[in-house]
């Protein structure tokens, strides 16, 4: 094997482990993938770029326009409901229906996006028959799966294949050459699913559902009891008259505020707002064990202050004063927004805004340009501050200016502390009090501008920056009484937390989100929206404590609970797909019509020979928006730019295996295993072999590599290209074993509380009839020989 073919195999086989393990995005692989193949000279610079100007890039991208388009508009919504009304209750009938309704539509449109638009209407039916969302979900997803399979533009692996032919001076399939194969494929798919696949689909009850099962019934699906508790003001608290926002209990504790019960009275989903008052009981939600540790331990003891901040000044450590320029990225953000401390390595003691003077509290306030921020830090760090652009580092005015002694004190750490051996992020006593640590006395020896991983020890004196009133909010928070009984008043817990005026709704993220790998925290969530998150599904089962804290994933279910008004404003997000469809934003019906005749028209001119369908697809998606189907911002936000830029940067990967000899060398050893077996045999094992990829690797990269091996093993046993592209292209699609093989699949495993193993208990089966009905019905439509 020739050096550039073993180079070439090792660069794809880093990429595949980088796909497997996700330590990186996928399209930054592929960045990556393409940046190596140039500078090792396996591909020109040109063949690198190429992937940027390929027709298929192109027509991937505009084609996620055009669906879009019918997404805003409402078009396979409509379609749906209309169908679904005549396949009655019968389970049968309803997973026949859901799957070639969802086939149908992902002929012509992306399928997750079609996935995203039955999902709402789909759980609405599992609601209405009584039948629990995990019956009916997978269809959903497979269906749309098999549908994209039946043209050019179903599926980005179907329009790839066909490129690499004619990048190969053969035919390139025209717009229903995939359709006699895809058909038998989706007919198969559908009758297993029918008679066997229902059967093995988990039948996670939404407890007791009945038809007209009420959205309460969500509690018990998340089993909200299991981490609910109710704790009591007592009279004297230093929590009376702190708002729910000053009390921490979410910040400090980690609990959610769901109910206050106030001389008799309850005050469903109370705002950050809400004053507490003495005497209330506060229906919570959380670890009770974190309140009672608190409770059983002192943190901190204020001692005399035997610390002044000038005593940290020395020859490393140095006070700066850091201006805001007015091009500077941190403008509009918070100090926590920033992670300021993390990233610049310096301790923030002041700010001044205007003529403001603020010094406690600094985390949450939003910079703006011309505020200056008063650094302490070592000078490693401040010259690090002194390389970002957008700030300005000077010689700090004289300390007493600031006024730093009214709020430092001297605090220690007690033997029996549960903060001992807890790093300073752990002991959150910045993120959930307000607090900055700016010195550690151990043993004789000071610490000045301690790092967040420095972890406490009993007996540490810190130097502290802040309100000892933040420290009356700790000892609030240590005399509040726990009660292990719920309060009488709620009986029927998940009934008792609805009313007219408060609801509760489960939502997942939109396919289109930008929230992928943010906290809730991050987001403000609560402060931006006024909802609590109650509950959180994911891989199987629920979450229910320290939410704020999780990165969202796609295919989360989040439980919402708040005013109704407000659920119906997060319902008009993007980033949002809500769950129930009243509350969901409104399509633009009016544009139905003009949206299906927009579509049409581009598959017509297709068709027709009139224009290349990258030419058709891309007006197509001008005139969506041009017309008003879609926004501007909206077509940017439909278009998966992360598929895009991963084809771009892993076709000339294709080139290079192709080039190098890398794709023949595979090819060879794919015929070398089966060959003695005939041909069927070899077709069999480029099916597994792609097919197993695709569970694991993204379809797109998938196709771009096994099509040249594909060709290769087609030139090398005397066969048709086409049979064996056919082959590539419907095993690419086989995404059924691994939820992580789709999008779609990972969309529906929240609001269907499934686990890993029930994809492959249902999709091995059905990868298996897929490889069977391809080998059968291909050669009748694109002969071997």
């Amino acid at each position: 094997m020739a050096p550039e073919a073993i180079l070439t195999l090792a660069i794809l086989a880093v990429a595949v482990v980088l796909f497997v393990t996700e330590r990186l995005r996928v399209d930054a692989v592929a960045l990556l993938v393409m940046i190596c193949l140039a500078l090792t000279g396996l591909v020109t610079p040109s063949e690198a770029l190429s992937g940027f100007s390929n027709p298929a890039v192109v027509t991937i991208w505009a084609m996620f326009i055009l669906s879009g388009g019918l997404y805003r508009t409402g078009v396979a919504g409509m379609i749906g409901r209309q169908v679904l009304r005549l396949a009655g209750e019968g389970e049968i009938r309803l997973v026949i229906m859901i799957m070639l309704i969802a086939g149908t539509m992902s002929a012509l449109m992306n399928n997750v996006a079609v996935t995203a638009m039955m999902l709402p209407v789909v759980v609405d039916i599992a609601r209405r028959t009584g039948r629990p969302p995990s019956k009916l979900l997978i269809p959903l997803a497979f269906g749309s799966l098999l549908g994209g399979t039946n043209t050019l533009i179903g599926t980005p692996p179907n329009l790839l294949v066909s490129m690499a032919l004619e990048s190969y001076g053969l035919r390139p399939f025209h717009l229903f050459d995939y359709t006699p194969v895809g058909l038998a494929v989706a007919l198969a798919g559908v009758a297993y699913m029918a008679l066997v696949g229902r059967h093995l689909l988990p039948a996670r009850e939404l407890t007791h559902a009945s038809p007209g099962w009420d959205l309460a019934d969500l509690g018990k699906f998340y089993d909200l009891r299991e981490r609910m508790f109710a704790l009591r003001v007592p009279p004297g608290s230093a929590l009376i008259g702190k708002t729910l926002a000053e009390s921490r209990l979410g910040a400090a504790l980690g609990l959610n505020v769901i109910v206050i019960i106030r001389d008799g009275h309850t005050i469903l989903s109370p705002g950050l707002d809400a004053v507490i008052s003495g005497g209330d009981r506060l229906l919570v939600e959380g670890r009770a064990h974190r309140l009672a540790e608190l409770k059983e331990r002192k943190n901190l003891v204020i001692e005399i202050n035997e610390l002044s901040i000038e005593d940290l000044l020395s020859a490393e450590i140095d006070a700066v004063e850091v201006g805001l320029s007015s091009n500077s990225e941190l403008a509009g953000r918070t100090l926590r927004q920033i992670d300021f401390r993390r990233r610049f390595g310096v301790n923030v003691l002041a700010l001044r805004c205007g003529g403001d003077l603020k010094r406690t509290n600094l985390q949450n306030m939003p910079l703006h340009p011309g505020d200056t921020l008063l650094c302490l830090g070592h000078h490693a760090q401040i010259n690090s501050l002194c390389t970002d652009p957008g700030l300005r580092v000077s010689e700090a005015e004289p300390l007493e200016t600031y006024r730093l002694h009214e709020c430092l004190f001297a605090a220690r750490v007690p033997e029996d502390s549960a903060m001992v051996g807890q790093t300073l992020v752990e002991s959150r006593l910045g993120d959930a009090f307000g607090l900055t640590v700016l010195c550690i006395a151990r043993g004789g020896v000071t610490c000045p501008a301690p790092g967040p991983e420095e972890r406490l020890a009993a007996g540490d004196t810190l130097l502290v920056e802040g309100d000892v009133e933040d420290l009356r909010i700790m000892r609030g928070l240590q005399g509040l009484e726990i009660e292990r009984d719920l309060p009488p008043e709620f009986p029927d817990l998940e009934t008792a937390l609805e009313s007219e005026r408060v609801g509760m709704v489960e939502a997942v993220l939109s396919p289109h989100t930008t929230l992928v790998g943010k906290t809730l925290h991050q987001l403000h969530f609560r402060e931006k929206y006024g909802l609590n998150v109650l509950a959180l599904w994911r891989g199987g089962r629920p979450y229910r404590s320290n939410l704020r804290d999780m990165a969202l994933r796609l295919g989360d279910a989040l439980l919402l609970y708040g005013p109704r008004e407000k659920l119906k404003v997060l319902g008009q997000e993007p980033d949002f797909l809500m769950l129930n469809g009243g509350i969901q934003e409104a399509p633009r019906r009016n544009k139905a019509l003009l949206a299906t005749l927009l579509l049409a028209a581009t598959l017509l001119a297709v068709a027709m020979g009139w224009a290349p369908i990258s030419i058709a697809a891309v007006t197509g998606a001008t005139l969506m928006v041009l017309t008003g189907c879609l926004t501007m911002a909206e077509a940017h936000r439909f278009i998966e730019w992360k598929a895009v830029f991963l084809i771009a940067g892993m076709l000339p990967l294709g080139i290079a295996m192709e080039q190098s000899g890398a794709a023949r060398f595979m090819a060879e050893n794919i015929v070398a295993v089966g060959g003695h077996w005939g041909t069927m045999a070899v077709l069999v094992g480029l099916f597994v072999v792609t097919g197993l990829a695709a569970q694991i690797i993204p379809t797109h990269a998938v196709a771009v590599l096994m099509a040249p091996i594909a060709f290769n093993i087609a030139s090398g046993m005397g066969i048709s290209p086409y049979t064996s592209a056919m082959v590539v292209a419907f095993s690419t699609s086989a995404s059924f074993i691994f939820p992580v093989g789709h999008p779609a699949n990972v969309l529906v495993m929240g609001p269907g509380g499934y686990r890993f193993s029930d994809y492959i208990k249902v999709g091995a089966p059905l990868t298996l009839v897929m490889l069977i009905v391809v080998l059968l019905v291909t050669p009748i439509f694109w002969p071997l020989y």
